[in-house]
C-alpha cells in the first residue's frame, strides 16, 4: 500500500481515537459532546471520500433531529425539515454569492483564450537576465493567470504542460520546477478577485470589498518572497537553475527592424526617428516606422496620463467652507431679523412659506404663517447663495506638493534609463507583452479598481469582468460555441458545488449550535486564559494542520463558524483574521496528503517525475508561506493599510 494511503489512514485513526479518548462515556455524554462527535465524524467521512456538501447536510440533519428529539420528540422531524428549508433559503438570498459564478465564468473564458503560452514566453524573455529566469517567469505567469482565473487546477495543469518541460530541458531540478509551478498556481486563491475571499466574507460576515483591498498587498508580498527565494537559490546553486544561454535570449527581429538597427541605430527612438527623417529608409515602409514609433512611445503616454491625472487631483481647488457660508448667511439673516423685529414683522422671518409646513391648529405659528416676507431677506439670501456657488469657480489651484515633483522627476529618470537601453529586441518583447500581459493586467485592474474604489459592488464588477473575458476571448479569436458551452458548463458545476457547500455548512452549523458544541469549545478556549497572541497562534496552527487532510472549502465552511464567535473576546478584527487565514490556506493546496496542486501537476508530468519529488519541491514554499504569515502578523499594516485609507 502506498505511503500516502497509510498517512491518510493514520490521520483518520488519530481523529477517531481522539474522539473516543476525549469524549466522556455514553452514559455521561451530553448534547454538546454529540456536537463534537459530529465534527469528528464529518472530518473522517470527508477523508474517506464522501462528497463534502452532502456529508455536511446528512450529518447536520441527523444530529439536528437528535437535538430536537431531546426537547420534543413529536415535532423533531418537522423542525428538522423546517431548519433545512430555512437554511437553504438563507443561502439563496445571499447577494454576495452572486459574484461567484460570474468570476468563475470570467476565469474559464480567460483560460480558454490561449493567453498563457504567450504570457509565459514574453515573461521568460523579459526576465532572461535574472538568475533562475525560467522559474521566476513561471511564478509571475502563474500569479497573473491565477489572479485572472482564480482556478488553481487549471493554472497548475496548464503551466505543468507548458513550463515544466521547458524547465526540465533547461536543466532545472525537478523539485524547484514543481515547487514554482504549484506555489505560483495557488496564488489565485489569495490575490483578488478570489472566490475564497468571497466565501470567507459570506461565512464571517466581513465586507468582501475590504477583504479584496486587504489581500492585495499580502498576495504581492507572497509572490515577491517566492521570486526572491528562487533568485537566491539560483545564485547559490546554479546547477539547480542554470542561467539562460545566449542563444535562447536571441529575439528574431522583423525585416524593417534589422534594416534600421544596421543602418541607423539599434536603440529604438534614435533609430526610428532617424529613419523617418533621413533618406536611408527607402527600403523601410513609413507606415511600419510610424506604427512602431507609437508603440515605443506608449510608456511615455501612460506616464503622462497617470501623472497628469495625479496633478489635477493634488492641485484641485479646496472645497468651499460650506459651514462658514451658512454662518455668513445666518449672520445676514440675523441682522435682517433684528431689523424686522424692530419694525414688528419678525413672524415673516421665522417661518417658511405656507405650503411647505403644516403647523398644529390653534398655535401662534399657524396664525403667523401668512405674514409677508421681508424684502431685504429675499434679496440678501439669493445674493449670499450666489456668492457661495461662485466661490469654486474663482478659486485658484493649490500648488503641487513636493512629493509630486519628486515622483515626476523619478519617472522622468526611469524613462530616460529605459529608453537608453530600449533596443529593437526589447521592443519585440514589449510587443509580446502588449499582446499577452497588458490585456490581462488592464482587465484585472479594472475589475479590482471598481471594487476597491467603491465604483461597483463585487457582483457588478464580476459581471463587467465576465464581459471583459468574452471580449478578450473574441479578440484572440477563441470565442466560439464549444468554448462558450464548456465555460458555461464548468461555471455551473463549480458554482453548484460552492452553493451546495454553503447549504450543507449552514445546516451543519445550525445543528452544531443546537447541540451546544460551540458553547463547549468557547468554554474550553476561554478557560485556557489565552492572550490574543496565544489564541492567534493556536488558531493558525489548527488551520495549518487542518490543511493536511482537508481542502480550503471545508476549512472555511466548517471551522470558520467555530473560530469567528471567539474573535470579539480577544479583540481580534475579523478582517485581519481573514487575511491571516487566507495566507494560511495556501497550505491546503500544498500540504500532503490532500495537496491537490501536486496531483494536478503529477497528472501532466513526465513519468520520471514522482509525487515525492513534487512534495519535496513544495516544502520550501510552504516555509515561505509561514514566513509570510509571521510578517503579516508582525506588521498588520501590510494588510490593513489599504482598507483603512480607502474606507475610513
Amino acid at each position: 500500500m502506498k505511503k500516502e494511503v497509510w498517512f491518510g489512514l493514520t490521520i483518520m485513526a488519530l481523529v477517531v481515537l481522539s474522539a473516543f479518548v476525549l469524549l466522556p462515556s455514553p452514559s455521561e455524554m451530553t448534547n454538546g459532546h454529540l456536537g463534537l462527535l459530529m465534527l469528528a465524524l464529518v472530518v473522517v467521512a470527508i477523508m474517506l471520500g464522501f462528497p463534502t456538501a452532502f456529508t455536511l447536510m446528512g450529518m447536520g440533519m441527523i444530529f439536528a433531529w437528535i437535538a430536537y428529539r431531546s426537547q420534543n420528540p413529536d415535532l423533531a422531524i418537522q423542525q428538522t425539515l423546517d431548519l433545512m428549508v430555512q437554511r437553504a433559503y438563507s443561502v439563496m438570498s445571499n447577494d454576495v454569492l452572486i459574484s461567484i459564478p460570474l468570476f468563475v465564468f470570467m476565469g474559464y473564458l480567460i483560460e480558454r483564450a490561449n493567453l498563457i503560452e504567450k504570457l509565459f514566453k514574453s515573461m521568460h524573455l523579459a526576465m532572461a537576465r535574472l538568475p533562475g529566469s525560467l522559474a521566476v517567469a513561471t511564478i509571475v505567469t502563474c500569479a497573473i493567470f491565477a489572479t485572472a482565473t482564480g482556478i488553481v487546477g487549471a493554472v497548475v495543469t496548464l503551466m505543468g504542460l507548458l513550463a515544466l518541460p521547458a524547465m526540465l530541458r533547461a536543466g532545472y531540478s525537478v523539485q524547484l520546477s514543481a515547487g514554482a509551478i504549484t506555489a505560483g498556481g495557488c496564488l489565485g486563491i489569495l490575490i483578488p478577485p478570489s472566490v475564497m475571499l468571497i466565501v470567507y466574507g459570506a461565512t464571517a460576515g466581513v465586507s468582501v470589498v475590504k477583504l479584496y483591498a486587504g489581500a492585495f498587498f499580502p498576495g504581492i508580498m507572497l509572490a515577491t518572497l517566492y521570486v526572491i527565494y528562487v533568485v537566491i537559490l539560483a545564485k547559490i546553486k546554479p546547477h539547480m537553475a542554470p542561467p539562460m544561454s545566449a542563444e535562447d535570449r536571441i529575439v528574431p527581429l522583423p525585416a524593417f527592424a534589422q534594416v534600421v538597427a544596421k543602418d541607423v541605430s539599434n536603440t529604438v527612438l534614435p533609430g526610428l526617428i532617424g529613419a523617418i527623417k533621413g533618406k536611408r529608409n527607402a527600403a523601410v515602409p513609413m507606415r511600419d516606422l510610424l506604427n512602431h514609433l507609437v508603440i515605443a512611445l506608449l510608456p511615455v503616454l501612460a506616464v503622462a496620463v497617470i501623472m497628469g491625472t495625479i496633478f489635477l487631483k493634488v492641485t484641485a481647488p479646496l472645497p468651499p467652507e460650506v459651514v462658514e457660508g451658512v454662518v455668513a448667511m445666518g449672520g445676514e439673516l440675523a441682522d435682517s431679523a433684528d431689523t424686522a423685529e424692530e419694525s414688528g414683522s419678525v413672524s415673516g422671518l421665522a417661518e417658511p412659506e405656507a405650503d411647505s409646513l403644516q403647523a398644529p391648529p390653534g398655535s401662534e405659528v399657524a396664525a403667523e404663517k401668512a405674514a409677508p416676507t421681508t424684502p431685504e431677506v429675499k434679496e440678501a439670501a439669493p445674493a449670499t447663495v450666489a456668492a457661495v456657488a461662485e466661490a469654486p469657480a474663482d478659486a485658484e489651484r493649490v500648488p503641487a506638493p513636493l512629493s509630486f515633483w519628486i515622483g515626476l522627476a523619478s519617472c522622468a529618470v526611469a524613462l530616460a534609463i529605459f529608453y537608453a537601453y530600449f533596443s529593437f529586441a526589447r521592443l519585440e518583447i514589449f510587443k509580446m507583452l502588449l499582446g499577452s500581459f497588458f490585456p490581462l493586467a488592464l482587465m484585472i485592474l479594472a475589475v479590482l479598481g471598481t471594487i476597491v474604489f467603491g465604483l461597483a459592488t463585487p457582483t457588478e464588477a464580476a459581471a463587467m469582468g465576465s464581459l471583459g473575458g468574452l471580449l478578450l476571448a473574441a479578440a484572440y479569436r477563441r470565442l466560439n460555441y464549444v468554448v462558450l458551452r464548456e465555460s458555461v458548463y464548468l461555471t455551473a458545476k463549480t458554482s453548484a458545488m460552492v452553493c451546495w457547500l454553503f447549504v450543507g455548512s449552514s445546516i451543519f452549523s445550525a445543528a452544531f449550535a443546537l447541540l451546544g458544541g460551540q458553547d463547549i469549545i468557547n468554554t474550553w478556549v476561554l478557560g485556557m486564559d489565552l492572550t490574543p497572541l496565544q489564541f492567534m497562534i493556536l488558531a493558525q496552527v489548527v488551520i495549518f494542520l487542518l490543511g493536511w487532510p482537508l481542502e480550503w472549502t471545508e476549512i472555511i465552511v466548517i471551522f470558520m463558524p467555530i473560530f469567528i464567535p471567539l474573535l470579539p473576546h480577544f479583540g481580534i478584527d475579523p478582517l485581519f483574521f481573514g487575511l491571516l487565514v487566507a495566507l494560511n490556506l495556501q497550505t491546503a493546496f500544498l500540504s500532503p496528503p490532500v495537496a491537490m496542486a501536486a496531483f494536478y501537476l503529477k497528472g501532466v508530468s513526465p513519468p520520471h517525475v514522482t509525487l515525492n519529488q513534487i512534495f519535496a519541491g513544495m516544502l520550501p514554499f510552504m516555509a515561505i508561506q509561514v514566513l509570510a504569515i509571521i510578517l503579516l502578523y508582525t506588521f498588520p499594516a501590510i494588510g490593513l493599510w489599504l482598507p483603512e485609507v480607502l474606507y475610513k
